[in-house]
């Protein structure tokens, strides 16, 4: 284990890049081993760990996404928990609660939300209050139950999940909370040749187990690395310009803001393209993110914070069309 990594290890930042590339490569090849295709999926999962940012999975059952979020745990070994949630979880369900022990003093018991990568499954399923104190603790890195703080363990991530079919019953994230994930990860259907690699590898009795190839302390130390990555002044402008036109009747609004939207992305939106860029950039082996990284990652980005009007809707025009044409 590496314990306080610095970068004398590696003698220089461009060095510790480098590294990093190397160890991406290994990190997905040993994905590889258990998750079939979903290439982009797993490097935007990828992107948002190593950004300090959190990720909404979407997609219809069936798709792996637990076992997904399951094998990149193990292979960055570190501790994981799944939270299913259900209309009747309740907030200690997931922080944890104070029971009275045998000595008739209080003691806090830990509940599932202390792991380094927590998979809330179905997290539109759970009435809000339970979904805030999630929500809290991605935000605060830290739970306060009966005014004691506890700091939650390094690096702490959250996917969500939702399923987009069945919405009756269900509690959507308003759109203050949807802001504080930084990537939007759709999950499509399978090709039809992964989907027969699929049936083969998991209807057989042996499933292959992932090695680890990062440890907590270096994915800390690469999570530094990636918030020192030098941006020059145009890609500010860029991703600021970016998230500026999606906001309906101001100055600089898109004529499609204008026409389709009712609410555009607010700041948090250029912060996490910078910050997405940077990381896409340095995993393509960069030590500086040019524009095409900022448009790598603008639809994970800008998918759940810009709000279609009625028209968009009537007329079938989807976010992803919107955003292709912001792009333009």
């Amino acid at each position: 284990m590496m314990n306080n990594m610095s970068n004398t290890q590696y003698k220089s930042d461009v060095k510790a890049i480098d590294a990093f590339v190397e160890k991406y490569e290994a990190l997905k090849a040993e994905i590889a081993k258990v998750i079939v295709g979903q290439d982009e999926v797993v490097k935007n999962i990828i992107i948002s760990i190593f950004s300090r940012g959190h990720g909404l999975l979407v997609g219809v059952p069936g798709l792996a996404k637990t076992l997904m979020v399951n094998t990149i745990a193990k292979a960055l070994g570190l501790s994981y928990s799944r939270i299913q949630f259900t209309p009747d979880l309740m907030p200690s369900d997931i922080i944890g609660t104070e029971i009275l022990d045998e000595t008739r003093k209080f003691r806090f018991v830990k509940g599932p939300v202390f792991a380094n990568i927590i998979l809330a499954d179905e997290i539109n399923r759970t009435p809000p209050k339970t979904q805030s104190a999630l929500l809290e603790a991605m935000q605060e890195n830290a739970i306060t139950v009966a005014g004691n703080t506890y700091k939650l363990s390094k690096p702490f991530f959250v996917l969500a999940t939702q399923n987009p079919i069945e919405q009756e019953g269900t509690y959507p994230l308003p759109e203050a909370q949807l802001d504080r994930f930084m990537f939007n990860i759709w999950l499509d259907y399978p090709s039809f040749d992964e989907e027969i690699e699929i049936v083969r590898n998991t209807t057989q009795d042996k499933m292959p187990e992932p090695q680890i190839i990062l440890e907590a302390d270096e994915i800390l130390f690469f999570q530094k690395l990636i918030r020192k990555v030098p941006v020059p002044d145009n890609i500010y402008k860029y991703a600021v310009d970016l998230a500026t036109k999606t906001r309906p009747r101001i100055k600089e609004s898109h004529v499609m803001a204008n026409e389709y939207l009712t609410w555009g992305a607010g700041p948090r939106a250029s912060q996490y393209l910078i910050l997405g860029a940077k990381c896409h950039a340095v995993l393509n082996g960069k030590y500086s993110p040019d524009i095409e990284d900022i448009q790598a990652v603008t639809i994970p980005v800008l998918r759940h914070r810009i709000i279609r009007n009625y028209k968009a809707e009537a007329e079938g025009i989807n976010v992803e069309k919107i955003i292709r044409e912001l792009l333009k």
